[in-house]
């Protein structure tokens, strides 16, 4: 009975020791470290312009429900949106292309002033925006970012909301992938804001330039 016990342990033991293995491989296993990006690129060179004397305060921008996340989100087929599991944006899609923006704006030298939010300076002009399109399209004939941006140009001080809207318009920009990892989304996002933001400040300055022409 003795010798029946021992035989019946041994195997109990046998039989158990791989699950014992297997658990403490996964309890030691360390999980994958989330990768973060960011907006990276020269500001754009808009310097030409003599500065206006406009003094303009960059709103912090909206996001479409999609990107009001710092997950990065691509596109495979129609109708659907995915994200990647263990790489994320560093800061919220708007607040990446508001930052980018004022930076932009004060590195021109267009203008007197560039404020943020929290700013105790009185701002001429506001800029304010919607992002509409922040994320990686990934077809057949090749993977791309695409950036959409809603920018409003606003007097700060005009009561008349007729007279107060100087200008809404909507800008989109297209960038190809030179990679297809999230590092190559963000090289190639990084080029479509560049683009987007020179754009939006050539039209702020143009309408910044009738009005004060007038």
């Amino acid at each position: 009975m003795k010798k029946f016990v021992q035989i019946s342990f041994g195997l109990c033991i046998m039989l158990l020791l791989p699950s014992l293995m297997s658990s403490c491989a996964t309890v030691r296993q360390p999980s994958l470290r989330i990768q973060h990006y960011t907006l990276e690129y020269t500001p754009p060179d808009v310097t030409e312009h003599p500065p206006l004397p406009a003094i303009l305060k960059v709103e912090r921008f909206s996001a479409a429900p999609f990107y009001s996340t710092q997950q990065m989100i691509y596109r495979d087929r129609s109708f659907k949106r995915e994200a990647y599991t263990y790489h994320r944006w560093r800061a919220y899609p708007g607040d990446l292309v508001s930052d980018f923006l004022a930076r932009d704006a004060r590195h021109s030298g267009l203008f007197r002033a560039v404020v943020q939010e929290g700013s105790t300076v009185s701002s001429t002009h506001i800029l304010e925006g919607s992002l509409e399109e922040f994320f990686e399209w990934n077809e057949e004939e090749g993977w791309k970012a695409v950036l959409t941006v809603t920018a409003t140009l606003l007097t700060a001080k005009e009561v008349d909301m007729n007279k107060r809207v100087l200008f809404q318009k909507t800008f989109r920009a297209i960038e190809p992938m030179r990679e297809k990892t999230p590092k190559g989304l963000a090289e190639a996002m990084s080029e479509a804001m560049s683009a987007v933001s020179e754009e939006i400040l050539q039209t702020v300055y143009e309408r910044l330039s009738v009005t004060n022409g007038k």
